[in-house]
């Protein structure tokens, strides 16, 4: 089986929230606000989701400064803000364990469009493979050839695998269409916002290792 990374395993949103305030505090320009780098951020993340995550933030970054003319301290702000991010990048309460338990009976990869390394983000060691889109040379979800890669990592045939994240898009409805199993981590309680149903859906992952245990 295999997990997305970001808002799935590791608390993403909490570590860039971080990050951000302590660009705000160190640019101290009045008008750039968090909720102006905040913007931009996600302006920037629907704008070129084909990039590395790093690149795109990045970008961001520098676009932000400039409406000030400080663009030329886009190196210096990054790496606070990439600093502060992984300091602050940590598993759900819970993760470590849940993996634990899963580690006993299945074989456990992480597979992720991001750029949270496992030994960055309190996951190291806690994996049998890790895939990382673009960086070991695929495509990012939900491009054909990321699963593809996957299925190759996990040593196993498409309907052996289980795929657990929270993107709709990118862990149940790419996955779907190579025949893995996929469960939709959907902390809201949210309607399934499309045709094709997950296997399972779970509000907290540990619910997982019970749903598993009803399918063998």
């Amino acid at each position: 089986m295999a997990f997305d990374a970001d808002q799935t395993l590791v608390d993403t949103t909490h570590a860039v929230e971080t990050a951000l305030t302590a660009v705000v505090a160190a640019v101290g320009e009045p008008s750039l606000t968090f909720e102006v780098f905040s913007q931009d951020g996600a302006d920037f993340w629907r704008r070129m989701p084909e990039l590395p995550a790093a690149e795109i933030r990045r970008a961001a970054l520098r676009h932000t400064l400039s409406r000030a003319g400080r663009e030329a301290e886009v190196e210096r702000v990054a790496e606070l803000f990439f600093e502060t991010r992984y300091a602050h990048s940590r598993p759900f309460p819970g993760v470590v364990e849940v993996l634990g338990k899963l580690r006993t009976d299945f074989r456990v990869g992480y597979a992720t469009n991001g750029n949270s390394m496992t030994e960055r983000c309190g996951l190291g060691g806690a994996f049998d493979f890790e895939l990382y889109a673009l960086i070991d040379g695929v495509p990012k979800k939900p491009a054909g050839a990321f699963y593809e890669r996957m299925i190759e990592l996990a040593g196993c045939a498409p309907s052996e695998i289980v795929y657990v994240g929270d993107s709709y898009e990118h862990d149940v409805v790419g996955p779907a269409g190579f025949g893995i199993r996929t469960v939709w981590l959907n902390p809201l309680g949210e309607p399934v916002p499309g045709r094709l149903r997950p296997d399972a859906v779970i509000e907290n992952l540990s619910q997982l290792p019970r749903i598993l245990a009803g399918w063998r």
